[in-house]
């Protein structure tokens, strides 16, 4: 991972010029799911790809970390960097993030890559806790993950096509999800509501899923913001930086574009 800047407390990656795009990753990982569209989209856009609250290099919450507590985290990063209103995208948590941001006021628009937040009623607890027997096992876990098939498997939660991700690049998000320090405590507050108001977002909202996605199923259209545009992809996962980087960079410019259209329902096979 390479040496972040920081600001309002929080570590980020800035590249590019243009009109604010601020990337925010999902629970357990880092800034560095974002690192295939970093380059493919600074020649368009003023990239800041933080690492929230507890993740990566940023220090985690006084406050519980709900995600409108997350969500006013990265604000205060925005305000320290002198951008109001940029374009949000956000992966599984990292997309409620978004809308509560929204709903805020302080997003120009949002692109959201399987938001968590959409189900209908809270998740709970957890039945089994795989990462705390991850964290238990961790030397073994870690050893694991330099043979290719086990690592694979390890990736297949998030990663449609975890054959696709680098083996450092393996290894690191693996790594990453055991020891964030602020995974349990961002976990429980994720599970424990439901994105509420959703009427509330206003701006020109994008909601990207792809159907190798083993982890939340997609929303149903009255659990999506209204006039919210929504994109399904046969060959994407959850996490899909790494399953086709090209296709993901293109709909983060698009759903960042003045053009974006307001509301759409696509289903389509791209990312094969």
């Amino acid at each position: 991972m390479s040496e972040p800047e920081r600001a309002a407390g929080l570590a980020y990656e800035r590249a590019g010029d243009g009109p604010p795009l601020v990337l925010i990753h999902g629970l357990g990982a880092t800034r560095e799911i974002w690192r295939p569209q970093i380059g493919l989209l600074a020649g368009e856009r003023d990239v800041i790809a933080v690492d929230m609250p507890g993740f990566g290099a940023s220090p985690v919450l006084e406050e519980p970390a709900t995600p409108w507590a997350l969500g006013g985290a990265i604000a205060g990063l925005c305000d320290e960097l002198g951008i109001d209103r940029p374009h949000l995208a956000g992966n599984s948590l990292g997309g409620w993030v978004a809308l509560e941001m929204a709903k805020s006021g302080r997003a120009a628009s949002a692109c959201l890559i399987s938001p968590a937040g959409l189900w209908r009623r809270p998740l709970g607890a957890r039945r089994i806790d795989a990462r705390a027997w991850a964290r238990r096992l961790r030397p073994l876990v870690l050893g694991l993950t330099r043979l290719k098939p086990a690592r694979e498997a390890m990736l297949r939660t998030s990663l449609g096509l975890p054959e696709r991700a680098p083996a450092a690049v393996g290894r690191s998000l693996i790594e990453a999800w055991i020891d964030s320090p602020g995974y349990e405590a961002a976990n429980a507050e994720m599970r424990r509501y439901v994105c509420e108001d959703l009427d509330r977002v206003t701006v020109p909202t994008t909601i990207v899923w792809g159907e190798l996605d083993r982890l939340v199923a997609p929303p149903r259209p009255e659990r999506r913001p209204p006039g919210s545009r929504y994109l399904q992809f046969e060959r994407l996962g959850h996490t899909p930086n790494w399953d086709d980087p090209e296709l993901v960079a293109r709909l983060l410019l698009e759903a960042s574009s003045a053009a974006a259209p307001a509301a759409a329902t696509i289903s389509g096979p791209e990312g094969k």
